[in-house]
């Protein structure tokens, strides 16, 4: 049991952990409007992967294994969306007021980013295909593997959420702000696109 726990572990630190388009984001957020204010896009990105999870287990993320199409337009508006939330964090003040500090990614949006990811899906489906933790009942099993999954997403995620906050004083400061936040939402993009043309090879 315990060499199943480490492999499902490890497994899913190195499938939600790297640097994709959602952990960017929030690594992104956090290093503009701070730790405090992004802990409501922290919490939509975890509740959409809860309902990633839930597609996994009940055939979405095999239907979108099926249906090449509609994981290609899923994949699209997570782009644009993706995109979306990128230029909000490119182009936000270098020292934002408390009213600009409104535009930051909301609970919303996080939930909509991870709800549109086919990769999200795919990501619980190779999980539970390959990692499923040992036991009697079959529910109980997969139950235990999807909450093993979801505490290391929370772990992982809130890593990220750290990480952009340590760099809010190079985000802050006026000399190099601009710079670096465009080119994180320029990582935002690539890992998008990148992950577009992974699709179709």
């Amino acid at each position: 049991m315990f060499e199943s726990l480490m492999l499902l572990v490890g497994a899913t630190v190195l499938l939600l952990g790297s640097p994709g388009p959602a952990p960017l984001a929030l690594a992104a957020s956090s290093a503009t409007f701070g730790v405090r204010n992004s802990l409501p896009f922290l919490g939509g990105i975890l509740a959409g992967l809860l309902a990633a999870i839930a597609g996994a287990l009940f055939g979405v993320a095999a239907l979108l294994k099926t249906a090449p199409q509609l994981a290609l337009a899923l994949q699209i508006i997570a782009a644009l969306y993706i995109a979306r939330i990128a230029w909000r964090i490119a182009t936000a003040p270098v020292l934002p007021t408390a009213e600009q500090r409104q535009d930051k990614p909301s609970l919303l949006d996080g939930f909509i980013l991870n709800l549109l990811n086919p990769k999200a899906y795919m990501a619980f489906l190779a999980l539970f295909s390959q990692f499923l933790l040992p036991g009697d009942e079959e529910y109980l099993r997969y139950g235990l593997t999807a909450m093993v999954c979801f505490g290391c997403a929370i772990v992982v995620d809130l890593g990220w959420l750290l990480a952009g906050g340590a760099l809010r004083r190079v985000f802050s400061h006026p000399k190099w702000a601009r710079t670096v936040r465009c080119l994180l939402a320029l990582a935002m993009l690539a890992t998008v696109l990148l992950g577009l043309l992974l699709w179709h090879t």
